[in-house]
């Protein structure tokens, strides 16, 4: 007997070949479980890959000298004290924060806990902002024997020369406001009131006996007293202020009440901050930073001389040529490296005589000058200055990738110290790809094989 069907659905569909089943119920997910307890099995080595950033920055701190450090080191074995951290581990978190733009010692500290980079180069050593925030600035003079070791390693190693070395000035804003700048009388009113709200705070902290009061004006009275020696120091800076200024003006010099080393100065998009200048020599055919200055001057004027006598103090030697552009082109400068053996490469400035050319020699030119006028008229002197804009300007902007658009220290001596953290990690990375281009270089020549 033939079973008929409770409800009609009409014909059957053949499907057809290749067709898919339709679906039907709630889709399937892969969801994030985040309650799971999980068990990896890894060492913070397996994290990073063999070529990361982070380990060519500790390979190349693993290899310096830094007993200097060691030494002033007090916790021996068996002896009372905390073992403070590595100082390999400092210079290399320092180093390596430069590279990836992080100028800010809270935030490393709190990369150093949750960053696998960063926890890679601490190595299990707990770290916090204050140890991080005084090893940055504290060893200046190591950071500029180490960019000097590191120049003439490259040097020895064929990889760099002093052929012909670019300059040029960078403006990066300083940690002070406009707002902080104030004229002598001003500045000695503020004075006069930090140095009596300090004495009156010592008389409260010598009559109250009560504890965690007296800790509270304890750190007021450091307050006020920090507050009365930058006043102190802005004073004392107003006497090189006026440098530059109409005898008229220097009656209105103002000095900064938060960085005394800082001057306003003319900024890349036109506008005034105050800010400081940085001055870096580069090799041209390296891209290696070659040296390092920082100057509270805001023209470049100037700044051609010095940084050849630093080459002369590092290296026992000059460039053979210097290329400037025309801000450094001051005939004194030119004159003095000229007869030091440096060859100077700048543009000439226009004269105000349209008919006049730039390239003739003037009359009251001395040799140096002349002969400068001369050389860069031709297409040869044209076609090497050329190079600067490709080298200098190249690690300028580098910098300003990293991060180097505003110090977050205060002071010339602060300050550099920054500049060679720059300088430093730059010729690190630089080194590493010269080294490897120059590997690459060794494989690929040809082989020559002597027959008996």
């Amino acid at each position: 007997m033939d079973q008929k069907p409770l409800f009609d659905v009409g014909p059957r569909r053949e499907r057809e070949p290749g067709e898919l089943p339709p679906r039907v119920g709630p889709r399937r997910l892969r969801c994030a479980v985040r309650n799971q307890v999980e068990f990896q099995e890894c060492s913070l080595n397996e994290l990073l890959s063999e070529d990361h950033e982070a380990r060519i920055v500790w390979e190349y701190v693993s290899g310096l000298d830094l007993s200097e450090l060691r030494d002033r080191i007090q916790a021996v074995e068996g002896g009372p004290g905390q073992a403070p951290a590595d100082p390999r581990i400092l210079l290399t978190l320092w180093l390596y924060a430069t590279l990836r733009g992080v100028g800010s010692a809270r935030e490393l500290d709190r990369l150093c806990a949750n960053h696998t980079v960063y926890r890679w180069i601490c190595g299990g050593v707990s770290m916090n902002y204050h140890t991080l925030s005084d090893f940055r600035t504290a060893h200046v003079e190591l950071l500029d024997r180490l960019l000097t070791a590191g120049v003439a390693g490259l040097m020895a190693e064929g990889l760099v020369s002093l052929d012909r070395v670019a300059q040029d000035g960078m403006k990066v804003r300083a940690s002070a406001g406009a707002a902080s700048f104030r004229r002598q009388a001003t500045l000695e009113e503020a004075l006069a009131e930090a140095e009596e709200q300090v004495a009156q705070l010592k008389k409260e902290l010598e009559a109250d006996p009560g504890a965690s009061k007296t800790r509270q004006q304890a750190a007021r009275q450091r307050a006020a007293e920090e507050r009365a020696a930058r006043v102190r120091a802005a004073l004392e800076q107003l006497p090189n202020t006026p440098k530059g200024k109409k005898p008229q003006d220097r009656e209105q010099a103002r000095a900064s009440t938060t960085d005394a080393d800082a001057r306003v100065m003319k900024m890349g998009d036109g506008g005034f901050r105050p800010a400081f200048n940085v001055q870096l020599a580069t090799a041209t055919d390296s891209q290696i930073i070659t040296g390092v200055e920082v100057t509270n001057s805001g023209s470049d004027q100037g700044q051609l001389s010095p940084m050849i006598e630093q080459h002369q103090a590092r290296y026992e030697q000059v460039p053979d040529a210097a290329l400037v552009d025309g801000g450094f082109a001051k005939k004194e400068d030119i004159e003095k490296v000229e007869q030091g053996g440096t060859t100077v490469y700048a543009p000439v400035q226009k004269p105000k005589d349209p008919q006049r050319d730039p390239h003739m020699p003037r009359d009251d030119d001395s040799a140096e000058v002349a002969a400068w006028r001369q050389r860069m008229g031709t297409d040869e002197a044209k076609a090497i200055y050329r190079e600067r804009a490709a080298t200098a300007e190249c690690v300028n902007a580098l910098a300003r990738n990293r991060g180097l658009q505003q110090f977050l220290v205060r002071g010339l001596r602060k300050v550099k110290a920054i500049a060679l953290l720059y300088a430093l990690v730059h010729n690190v990375m630089r080194s590493a790809a010269l080294r490897a281009a120059a590997a690459l270089r060794a494989q690929a020549a040809p082989r020559v094989v002597f027959n008996r």
